[in-house]
């Protein structure tokens, strides 16, 4: 008679470290958050170079907008490894309701001036812009709604005595009513995004907080746009030889659409300046110093399948604790994926690997600790000593300021002789 077969131990085989492991316990996810870019203003204040931290999650969805509310606090500059949701951006907008524009035979007054709003400027522009939003009120206060073509626009605005000379230069470029073509979606639509390139992005920059999260959004759309502008008239040129289409700007304003919804790769674009935030599956093979693993939550990571079963016992048999450790467990509850991406997240921590959690969910829920935790050596940072890490000073706790290399004294030591 053979003996029965071992529970299968997911969140066991090869959770192996190399460096020492830090687990900071706290209690919402906003907590978490602060916890792990404290930890990452604090090292960069010991003088660890940038490039040599990275902050981990299974997955950003639900970390992007804690962690960038603590960047903002800690004045911490974060690149997320995402696509960034190009409709939802102010650069999109404006090419859109250009085509909008264009595409109206009689626009209203909101429609004539919305380019304005979402900051259209001219190329090679020598007044200020964008548009203050103080013009731009009192243009609206005094314009009449009712529709009218582009000329008739441009005339009202060019007679009327009080009019900026900056709407009146406005009014003149939109009356130039432009063919859709091909070649205007690159001079017109590309033209466009140039000069916001030249002219929003370093006034963002100028009125922005430190951690310069909005000149990075306009700054990873404006990237998008000018790739989306070449695709746009690239796709558009073909469709119109091959008779798919018909040549209208509501035809190219659908081909932006489609093209911005498409979200094909993962990182945009390199800061070096800037903390990479990735999630789980884009850290394989790569080493880093300072790794900031958050979310190790029990139900996030690992994410868990629907069961009758307790999370608590499912806990308990996956851990092999006994009398469970005689019970096997289904598989889903613990995928192949997160176990394989939790590796890999240990092995790309070089010097050192901090820990994050949370222990209750924003409707009060309990959080459970990762099992994936269960099965490596882990120093738990003491509640005193994460309220003194997320205080003014921002002091270290001892576990942490231990895994940094001692400094090199500028000579080295000699030893006499003997």
């Amino acid at each position: 008679m053979t003996d029965a077969p071992s529970a299968i131990r997911f969140d066991a085989p090869n959770l192996e470290t190399d460096v020492p492991v830090a687990e900071i316990e706290t209690t919402t996810r906003y907590q978490e958050a602060r916890a792990a870019m404290a930890v990452v203003a604090a090292l960069r204040d010991r003088g660890v170079p940038v490039r040599d931290i990275a902050v981990v999650a299974r997955d950003l969805d639900s970390y992007e907008e804690p962690l960038t509310r603590a960047a903002i606090r800690y004045g911490v500059t974060p690149v997320f490894w995402t696509q960034i949701d190009l409709v939802e951006t102010g650069l999109y907008r404006l090419i859109t309701s250009l085509c909008e524009l264009f595409a109206a035979d009689e626009p209203d007054r909101e429609l004539f001036l919305r380019p304005l709003e979402l900051e259209w400027t001219p190329q090679e522009a020598t007044d200020e812009w964008p548009l203050p939003a103080d013009v731009l009120a009192e243009t609206v206060h005094r314009l009449p709604q009712e529709s009218r073509p582009t000329h008739a626009w441009n005339s009202l605005i060019d007679e009327a005595g009080w009019t900026d000379r900056r709407v009146v230069e406005y009014a003149e470029w939109v009356a130039r009513d432009p063919e859709p073509t091909p070649a205007a979606v690159a001079d017109v639509l590309g033209g466009v995004v140039e000069s916001y390139r030249e002219t929003v992005v370093p006034e963002r920059q100028a009125t922005d907080s430190p951690a310069l999260l909005e000149t990075e959004t306009a700054a990873r759309a404006t990237v998008r746009m000018e790739t989306l502008v070449k695709q746009v008239e690239s796709k558009y040129s073909q469709r119109l030889a091959n008779e798919w289409t018909d040549e209208s700007w509501t035809a190219i304003h659908g081909m932006c659409e489609s093209l911005a919804r498409q979200r094909p790769g993962r990182r945009e674009h390199a800061n070096a300046r800037a903390v990479d935030i990735l999630e789980s599956n884009d850290i394989w093979a790569r080493e880093i110093p300072y790794v900031v693993a958050v979310g190790l939550v029990d139900g996030e990571w690992p994410t868990r399948a629907s069961s009758t079963v307790p999370p608590e016992l499912q806990h308990a048999i996956l851990a092999g604790d006994s009398p469970a450790e005689r019970l096997a467990p289904r598989t889903a509850w613990l995928g192949g994926r997160d176990l394989d991406q939790f590796r890999d997240t240990l092995t790309a921590a070089t010097t050192a690997l901090i820990i994050t959690r949370h222990v209750r969910d924003v409707d009060g829920s309990q959080q459970t600790r990762s099992p994936l935790l269960d099965h490596i050596d882990i120093e738990p940072i003491s509640r005193d000593a994460r309220q003194r890490l997320l205080s003014a000073d921002r002091a270290l706790p001892s576990e942490i300021e231990s895994m940094l290399p001692e400094e090199t004294p500028a000579t080295p030591e000699v030893t006499p002789d003997a």
